[in-house]
């Protein structure tokens, strides 16, 4: 687990509990970083997120040269990419928060809010099963904490690499390639959020 993990800062991540986790999970290299060229020069690539669809895309827009160095490392490159709760969402085509906002677009898919006219609580919060997907990477089943007002609604079933039942199954993670991201929170899902973090610094592309 010798490898510079690159933990985005672009104003929207609980990244003191995150980096932690990932500290707790064995990485012994962690830049908490806004610079590009650390993220191009980095071999696994933590996207947090925590607030609303369209400040956190802002946010990380605003970056001079960040969305370049992630699709060049990410999706060119291949390193392993893990995104949370909003930093998952952000994968997604589109988030209808407040308005249609476009997002980074690696797993088709849009981001709506869940329906409280189902007789569900939202937001989602508090701990909920993860139920991994067949083959999905990374994901094993257990408890993770929750804490969401939106879900990622993928438009290939196949990219859902686990669900948690809400009101009905809801998307706890998604996964194409090296990309995995999680709804949930690793970093407040104790021993199961560090495992989940163990194996992705573990993770290598085959």
């Amino acid at each position: 687990m010798a490898d510079r993990v690159a933990l985005i800062d672009y104003g929207a991540g609980n990244l003191h509990s995150v980096h932690n986790a990932l500290k707790a999970a064995g990485a012994a290299d962690i830049a908490v970083t806004d610079d590009p060229a650390l993220v191009r020069a980095a071999d696994r690539i933590v996207l947090p997120g925590v607030g609303a669809f369209a400040a956190c895309m802002n946010g990380l827009s605003a970056i001079p040269g960040m969305i370049d160095a992630l699709e060049a490392r990410v999706r060119e490159d291949k390193v392993p990419f893990l995104g949370i709760c909003v930093g998952m969402q952000l994968l997604a085509t589109r988030g209808l928060e407040h308005g249609t906002h476009a997002g980074l677009g690696w797993i088709d898919g849009e981001v709506r809010m869940l329906d409280a006219a189902q007789g569900i609580k939202v937001p989602h919060m508090g701990w909920n099963d993860v139920t991994p997907s067949a083959g999905a990477p990374l994901i094993l089943p257990g408890e993770a904490y929750f804490l969401h007002s939106y879900l990622f609604d993928a438009a290939d079933a196949g990219h859902v690499a686990a669900v948690t039942d809400h009101g009905g199954p809801v998307t706890a993670a998604v996964a194409r390639d090296n990309i995995l991201g999680v709804q949930f929170h690793p970093e407040k899902s104790q021993a199961y959020g560090l495992d989940l973090l163990r194996r992705f610094l573990d993770w290598t592309m085959t």
